[in-house]
């Protein structure tokens, strides 16, 4: 049976724990400052308006996302493979959600906003490393955060070392990518990856 309407679904759950409602704010607070602060990885959720989804990870030195005075989030465009998925469709809907990890945290930070790509000299200073200055920024004015509970990360045991796969059980990505698209590449092995990738991290 298909789910097609808000009371079916409803129907399937108990109500929301006022604690679940509630949790949700409309700004950053000290905690979730902190917790970005302490962030190295956050995933940027974007769609078009054609309502196709992207979830694009990024990463950097913990607090690499920078919150400004008024409380909005500067996200640097790190060098990737300029698809640019995320970026195109901001420029069309000017909504972005993040989800913020912390390694060895199973609690998550969920914030929402109104994004938009900046260029200003004062968003690149303030996302510009010894390395690099970001080309633009992703400037979100946060409009909902919370802070997300740990029975996903309890779930999968993500943390965990004992929950760690070898990275040998599937092929290199650039060798998965050959055979999804039928390209004729050299072998590479994952080390060689790594040091491919080097000069943009």
């Amino acid at each position: 049976m298909k789910i097609d309407t808000l009371e079916a679904l409803r129907g399937l759950y108990d109500p929301a724990k006022e604690r679940a409602v509630v949790k949700q704010i409309a700004a950053l607070d000290t905690h979730c400052r902190r917790f970005i602060s302490l962030s190295p990885f956050v995933v940027l959720s974007t769609g078009n308006a054609q309502h196709d989804l992207d979830a694009s990870p990024r990463g950097g030195e913990p607090g690499f996302v920078k919150v400004t005075p008024e409380g909005d989030l500067l996200l640097p465009d790190a060098p990737g493979n300029n698809r640019l998925d995320s970026l195109e469709n901001i420029v069309a809907t000017g909504r972005a959600g993040l989800l913020f990890l912390i390694p060895g945290f199973d609690e998550t930070l969920r914030v929402n906003g109104r994004a938009t790509l900046s260029t200003a000299p004062a968003d690149i200073a303030a996302c510009s490393t010894e390395r690099r200055a970001p080309k633009l920024v992703v400037r979100v004015q946060v409009s909902a955060a919370y802070l997300h509970c740990a029975k996903a990360f309890m779930r999968s045991r993500l943390w965990e070392a004992s929950s760690q796969v070898d990275r040998a059980v599937m092929p290199t990505i650039g060798q998965m990518i050959a055979d999804q698209a039928g390209l004729e590449i050299a072998p590479e092995t994952q080390q060689e990856m790594v040091r491919r990738y080097a000069a943009d991290l």
